[in-house]
């Protein structure tokens, strides 16, 4: 079949492209306003199997910092701080410290390492603990055993909330070494202000819970297929935390570390949060050396959230690599 050519005279041509011109002024819509700002935003929790564990981290929050060095790199020039950020694409004048407790079902227990900030700093972002674990799936009362790594405020703050423990079916497991350093009655007379502002905290949230603590040394057992790691320096009984299950293994090494650059490229760096800071330091290269060489997947307290990676040698140092997908399948 032959399909004849349609002929357009030239007046029907220009009828056309006048009426296609006036097409837009009758079909547009209306105008929409912008979508608003909405702000950052970061997920609760990240969960994932270890053996026939779960495991999950849960994001507290974190607080920016408006300086870098000397928090980390004490003992180290401000320009080298800074060119050390700056290698790694950060800022130099300005940080931020994440906070995220881990949780860790065995399947009999529901054990929970560390309760955050608490109230005192929700306004500033962070103390989210209590509000995430409900998100994560979980009801404090369903806690069996707290974990506590080390006093430090960021670590104890959410351990009571309005005044009553956030988890009131709960005991606790902390190392007899920071227990007994912390309740010394001679630290109640020091001059210092830092000190001072510690001890009532370990007083209010960590002391009322004494006759339902457990004291371990290093390689002391939490429950079986979680034991105590030394970890002594950032505080005198600070411990990190080996779990294994069948054939995984994870490393929670707590504040081991506190920057996820700094104090793994520069592990000699001194870091102002450490007591003891050459015993920190040689902490830190003996646990990250033992996470690099038998490859075990691990989180701390203070990496970028999900706080879940690992680590690997680089110069003199080691790097934080973060996990992908490889505790997702």
């Amino acid at each position: 079949m032959s399909i004849k050519p349609t002929l357009i005279s030239r007046r029907t041509a220009v009828a056309g492209l006048a009426g296609a011109a006036a097409l837009p002024a009758l079909t547009s819509a209306p105008a929409f306003a912008a979508a608003p700002l909405l702000g950052g935003s970061r997920p609760s929790h990240y969960r994932f199997k270890i053996g026939s564990f779960e495991v999950t981290t849960i994001f507290d929050g974190f607080l920016q910092v408006p300086r870098i060095h000397p928090i980390f790199g004490n003992n180290q020039k401000p320009e080298d701080v800074m060119a050390l950020a700056k290698e790694n694409n950060l800022p130099g004048d300005k940080m931020a410290i994440h906070f995220s407790p881990v949780v860790v079902n065995t399947g009999k227990e529901l054990v929970v390492f560390d309760s955050g900030l608490g109230a005192g700093r929700r306004q500033a972002g962070a103390g989210r603990f209590a509000a995430a674990l409900e998100q994560a799936g979980y009801k404090a009362d369903q806690v069996d055993i707290v974990v506590i790594t080390h006093f430090h405020p960021d670590h104890i703050g959410g351990l009571m909330e309005e005044g009553k423990p956030l988890f009131p079916n709960a005991r606790y497991v902390t190392g007899e070494a920071e227990f007994n350093f912390w309740t010394k009655p001679e630290l109640a007379s020091s001059s210092d202000k830092r000190m001072q502002g510690r001890l009532k905290a370990i007083n209010a949230n960590v002391v009322p819970f004494k006759e339902k603590m457990t004291f371990l040394k290093p390689e002391g057992e939490v429950v079986t297929g979680i034991r105590a790691v030394d970890a002594a320096g950032h505080t005198p009984g600070h411990m990190a935390y080996h779990i294994e299950s069948e054939n995984g293994r994870f490393l929670l090494f707590a504040d081991t570390t506190n920057h996820y650059v700094a104090s793994l490229q520069r592990p000699d760096w001194h870091v102002v949060f450490d007591m003891d800071k050459e015993k920190a330091a040689a902490s830190r290269k003996r646990i990250l050396d033992m996470i690099a060489t038998d490859k075990i997947p691990s989180s701390g307290y203070h990496m970028p959230f999900p706080n879940v990676g690992y680590v690997e040698r680089k110069d003199a140092g080691f790097r934080w690599v973060p996990a992908s997908y490889q505790l997702d399948l």
